[in-house]
C-alpha cells in the first residue's frame, strides 16, 4: 500500500530543483515562517508556464517574492508579471529580492488591498495565480474573471485548507468557519461557472486550474 506521504516524498525526490537564488529565498521563507508554495505546486507552475506560454501574468499574494521569481525564471522571454501584496513588512523584502535577482523590470509590485487594486486594473492577463488570503478568493473572483483573457489560466493555491474544506462546518473551529464556507463557495463557483472549465488537484494543499472558455 502506497501512503500519501511516501508518494509525496518520492515524487519530490524526482524534482530537478531550482536556481541557487530561489533555493535561498525558499529557505528564508521556511526559517521565518513565511508561506511558500510547495514543491508539487512549483512543478505544476513550471509545467503550466511551458504549456501556456503566458506573456502577461497576474499574481495575487506576493509574500517575499518567491513565486513571482519562480514564474519569472520559467516564463517565456518578454513575459511581464504583476504581483499584489498588502502586508507592509513583506513588501520591502520582496522588492529587495526582485532587485537582487535583476528582475525589477520584469516584475511590478502593487502595494495595497487586492480587492481594491483588482477593481482598478484594466489589462488582460494570460495567467492569474491566486495565493492570498483564502477567505477572500470568492470576493476576488468577479474581477479575476474580468481580467483573465479567453483561453487564459486561473491557478488557485491552498484550496483544501489542510483538509478542513472536506469537513462539516461544525467540525471546523468557530474562528475558521467563515473561511471554510467561503472556500467551499469558491470551489463550487469554479466548477459551475459557465465561463470556466476547472480541475481540482489534491496536491500540495490543494490547487485548482481553471481555463476561461
Amino acid at each position: 500500500m502506497i501512503t500519501e506521504e511516501r508518494l509525496r516524498v518520492f515524487l519530490n525526490s524526482l524534482d530537478r530543483g531550482n536556481t541557487g537564488f530561489l533555493n535561498e529565498i525558499e529557505d528564508e521563507c521556511r526559517r521565518t515562517d513565511v508561506p511558500v508554495i510547495r514543491t508539487q505546486i512549483q512543478e505544476l507552475l513550471k509545467f503550466l508556464l511551458a504549456v501556456n506560454r503566458p506573456h502577461n501574468i497576474l499574481e495575487v499574494g506576493t509574500a517575499i517574492g518567491f513565486s513571482a521569481l519562480l514564474m519569472s525564471e520559467y516564463a517565456p522571454e518578454g513575459c511581464h508579471i504583476t504581483t499584489i501584496e498588502k502586508y507592509e513588512k513583506r513588501i520591502p523584502l520582496a522588492r529587495e529580492n526582485f532587485r537582487r535577482a535583476g528582475r525589477e523590470a520584469m516584475i511590478t509590485l502593487l502595494e495595497g488591498d487586492a480587492l481594491e487594486i483588482l477593481r482598478d486594473l484594466r489589462e488582460s492577463y494570460d495567467m492569474i495565480f491566486m495565493d492570498a488570503a483564502k477567505g477572500q478568493y470568492i470576493r476576488f473572483l468577479p474581477d479575476t474573471l474580468r481580467l483573465l483573457r479567453s483561453g487564459g489560466l486561473l491557478v488557485s493555491d491552498n484550496v483544501l485548507q489542510d483538509g478542513d474544506v472536506l469537513e462539516s462546518r461544525f467540525a471546523v473551529t468557530r474562528r475558521n468557519r467563515t473561511i471554510h464556507a467561503r472556500m467551499r463557495d469558491y470551489l463550487y463557483e469554479l466548477k459551475h461557472n459557465e465561463q470556466l472549465e476547472t480541475v481540482i488537484l489534491p496536491i500540495g494543499d490543494g490547487v485548482t486550474v481553471s481555463v476561461k472558455l
